[in-house]
C-alpha cells in the first residue's frame, strides 16, 4: 500500500519560473509503496534497484535559480520475483539540514554572486551548496551521490535510502560527479577540479572502500570537466574550452566562457598512474557532458561520447527573458549534440574522430553494463525535447549497421535516463531491459516503465504507477542484487 512518511518543510513560493513548474515541479513528501498498480507483468528474471535523482528545491532561491540548485532526492525502485516497491527519499546533505533547521536558502545557486551566500559553500565554486543531486553509483554494496561541482560525497543505504554520512575518503577538494565503478574489480575512479593549481586531481578507491591512489593532474587553469571514462588499463580525463577564466574568478564571478581559440584536450592516464605519466591528445573543440564507454583496440584508447557543436548557443527566443540564456545552455537542439567517437593512439600520439549517428540532440546514454571495457554494438540514449531541458524518448544506436530505432514517451511525457538491466542467462548484446521513470503532464501521473532492450519500438512490457507525480530529474543507476550483496 502506499504509506505518506514524511514532508520536508518547506518554503517555495508561487513562481513562474520554466523550470520548477510543469515536469520540473519539486516534489515535498517522501512516499513508500509495494502496492502500485502495474499494467502488464514484471518480469521475473529482474531482481535489483533502479534509482534516479532529481533537483527539489524546498526554499525560495537566493537570485536567479537554475535547475541544478535543487536539493537532492532520490527515487527507488525495487524490483524482485515479480513485485515492485517504490521510495523516495532527500538526501540529508549538510546544506539541506542547515536551511531545514533556518527555514531558508542559505547558498546563491552558481550563477549567482558569491557574497550573496549566508555562509561558506562548498565544491569548486566555493559559495554555493553541495546537494549532491547530479550523479547517483553504487560501490562496496551501497549509494553513493555526488554533486557536479564537486562536493563531499554522501552515502545511502540501498534498502531504505537513509543518508549515512559524509563518505570518509573524499579529499578535501572533494570529488566530481561520475566517478567510474568496474564491475570487474570494484575499484572506483574519480577526480575533481578546483580554482587553484595544480586544478585537477584523479584518484582510485579500491573495492574496500578505501582510498588507494590520489595524483594531481596539472592543467593551465581553472576549468569546468563534467565526466571522465575508464578502460580496464586507462582513466580518460579532460580540459576542454569552456571554463571559467581565472581573471573573472579573480574579480567574484562564476561565469563559463567558451574559448574558441583552444581545442580539446584528453589526459590518458594509467590507471593507478602518476600526474607525470599523462599523455595529452588534442582533438576538434567542443565539451562532452557525458561519455557511454571507453576500451583498448591495439595502441588505441578507443572513447565514444556526446560531442556537442554548439556548446555556448544563442539565448533561445521561445524562453521568457530571465531565462533566455540558461534555456539555451540546457537544450539538446541548441547544443547539438551526437554521439562521436574520439582514438586516442598511444604510439603516435594521434587522435582520430569519427562521428558514430546522424542523429541530433541525444544524450544521456547507457550500454548494458557487461560491456563495459570492450567494443560494445549498442547504445541507448534519451532524446532531448526541444527548447527544454527534458527527454521526450528513446533512441536505440546499432553501431555496426550505423541505424537506430526509437520509442516515444507520449505526447507530454518525460522520461529519465534509462539504464539497461541484462537478462539472466542472456547471450546477446541486447539481450536485456530497459527501466525509465516518465512523468505524463496530461494524466498527472508518474510511471516506471520496462522495455525489452531488443525491441524498445515495441513499448513497454510493463508499466508500474507510482503514488506521486515526481520531478524530471538528471542520472540514474541500475543495481543488481548480486552488486548489493558484494
Amino acid at each position: 500500500m502506499s504509506k505518506l512518511v514524511g514532508r520536508v518543510k518547506a518554503t517555495l513560493g508561487k513562481t513562474d519560473h520554466p523550470y520548477l513548474n510543469g515536469a520540473w515541479t519539486p516534489n515535498f513528501e517522501e512516499y513508500d509503496d509495494d502496492a502500485m498498480e502495474v499494467i502488464g507483468e514484471i518480469p521475473a528474471d529482474i531482481d535489483g534497484i533502479y534509482v534516479r535523482n532529481t533537483e527539489n528545491p524546498v526554499h525560495d532561491s537566493i537570485g536567479k535559480y537554475h535547475p541544478f540548485d535543487g536539493d537532492g532526492m532520490l527515487h527507488m525502485m525495487q524490483l524482485r520475483h515479480g513485485k515492485a516497491s517504490y521510495k523516495n527519499r532527500f538526501i540529508r546533505t549538510r546544506g539541506f539540514l542547515a536551511e531545514q533547521e533556518a527555514g531558508e536558502a542559505l547558498w546563491i545557486g552558481f550563477t549567482g554572486k558569491p557574497q550573496k551566500s549566508k555562509r561558506k559553500g562548498w565544491g569548486a565554486h566555493g559559495h554555493i551548496k553541495d546537494s549532491s543531486s547530479t550523479d547517483i553509483a553504487v560501490h562496496a554494496g551501497r549509494l553513493l551521490s555526488t554533486f557536479w561541482q564537486c562536493g563531499e560525497g554522501y552515502r545511502l543505504s540501498p534498502e531504505n535510502l537513509d543518508t549515512l554520512g559524509i563518505e570518509g575518503w573524499v579529499p578535501l577538494d572533494g570529488i566530481s560527479a561520475h566517478p567510474k565503478v568496474d564491475r570487474r574489480t570494484g575499484e572506483l575512479m574519480f577526480f575533481n577540479y578546483s580554482t587553484h593549481a595544480p586544478y585537477m586531481h584523479y584518484g582510485v578507491v579500491g573495492a574496500d572502500n578505501r582510498l588507494k591512489h590520489y595524483t594531481a593532474i596539472d592543467l593551465p587553469g581553472p576549468r569546468l570537466p563534467h565526466d571522465m571514462a575508464i578502460s580496464p588499463n586507462y582513466s580518460v580525463l579532460n580540459d576542454f574550452p569552456l571554463y571559467w577564466p581565472k581573471e573573472m574568478i579573480d574579480q567574484g564571478f562564476y561565469v563559463p566562457v567558451y574559448d574558441q581559440s583552444r581545442p580539446s584536450r584528453f589526459a590518458v592516464i594509467p590507471r593507478h598512474g602518476d600526474g607525470s605519466e599523462v599523455k595529452w591528445f588534442e582533438a576538434e573543440r567542443t565539451y562532452v557532458l557525458h561519455f557511454t564507454n571507453c576500451y583498448e583496440e591495439g595502441d588505441e584508447v578507443v572513447l565514444d561520447g556526446y560531442f556537442q557543436k554548439s556548446p555556448w548557443p544563442e539565448p533561445l527566443e521561445t524562453m521568457p527573458d530571465p531565462y533566455k540564456l540558461m534555456g539555451a545552455g540546457l537544450d539538446l537542439h541548441s547544443l547539438q549534440t551526437h554521439l562521436h567517437r574520439w582514438r586516442f593512439n598511444l604510439k603516435t600520439g594521434k587522435t582520430h574522430e569519427e562521428r558514430l549517428c546522424d542523429e541530433d540532440a541525444v544524450e544521456f546514454g547507457v550500454i548494458n553494463p557487461l560491456f563495459q571495457g570492450v567494443k560494445n554494438r549498442y547504445v541507448y540514449s534519451a532524446v532531448g525535447e526541444k527548447g527544454w531541458f527534458l527527454f521526450s524518448g528513446l533512441v536505440k544506436h546499432d553501431l555496426e549497421t550505423r541505424t537506430v530505432t526509437r520509442f516515444s514517451f507520449g505526447e507530454q511525457a518525460y522520461g529519465s535516463e534509462p539504464r539497461f538491466i541484462p537478462r539472466k542467462g542472456g547471450t546477446n548484446e541486447d539481450d536485456g531491459y530497459l527501466i525509465s521513470f516518465i512523468t505524463n503532464m496530461k494524466t498527472d501521473r508518474s510511471e516506471c516503465v520496462i522495455l525489452d532492450a531488443r525491441d524498445i519500438a515495441a513499448g513497454p512490457v510493463c508499466r508500474i504507477m507510482l503514488p506521486h507525480r515526481i520531478c524530471s530529474g538528471t542520472h540514474t543507476v541500475w543495481a543488481g542484487a548480486d552488486e548489493l550483496e558484494a
